[in-house]
């Protein structure tokens, strides 16, 4: 009987560590970032632009946008209103390594599109055609005064 009872405490102990290991998994798995895309070289961003310069013209009218420097291939800012901005990556999600181009705004400015694999992409970012399946990486934008932080 004694053999019995020793053996309780140890099998509550073995099934303790299991749920443990399976918590450890879950929370580990939890902690990755939303922002990251499959493909899409994870790299510091840490810009500013004055919204009101002469440089970005268009950064003055809703659905405005402009490009600039940082990211992995450069970054394409998106005004939806006078307090709202976008800003994301303009590799590709689905050949972010693409020597052929870059995302970029449309002809008709209505949406953005890679000319290599022809995906493209509302100006919130969302994939509207494929063969794309993210949609564009978005880095946090904020703006304080009229001088928009672009990180990550």
């Amino acid at each position: 009987m004694q053999a019995t009872t020793a053996a309780k405490p140890a099998k509550v102990f073995t099934t303790i560590n299991k749920l443990l290991a399976l918590l450890a998994i879950v929370i580990l798995s939890a902690c990755s970032s939303d922002t990251v895309r499959p493909g899409v070289p994870n790299v510091p961003v840490n810009e500013q632009i004055s919204v009101n310069s002469l440089q970005y013209p268009m950064l003055r009218q809703d659905g405005g946008y402009a490009y600039i420097q940082g990211g992995y291939r450069g970054i394409i800012v998106v005004r939806q209103n006078a307090s709202t901005y976008y800003a994301f990556e303009r590799a590709c999600p689905y050949d972010p390594d693409a020597n052929c181009g870059v995302v970029s705004a449309d002809q008709s400015n209505l949406f953005l599109t890679h000319s290599c694999c022809g995906s493209q992409f509302n100006f919130q970012g969302a994939v509207t055609s494929g063969p794309a399946v993210y949609g564009l990486l978005q880095y946090r934008t904020s703006l304080v005064n009229n001088i928009l932080y672009i990180t990550n």
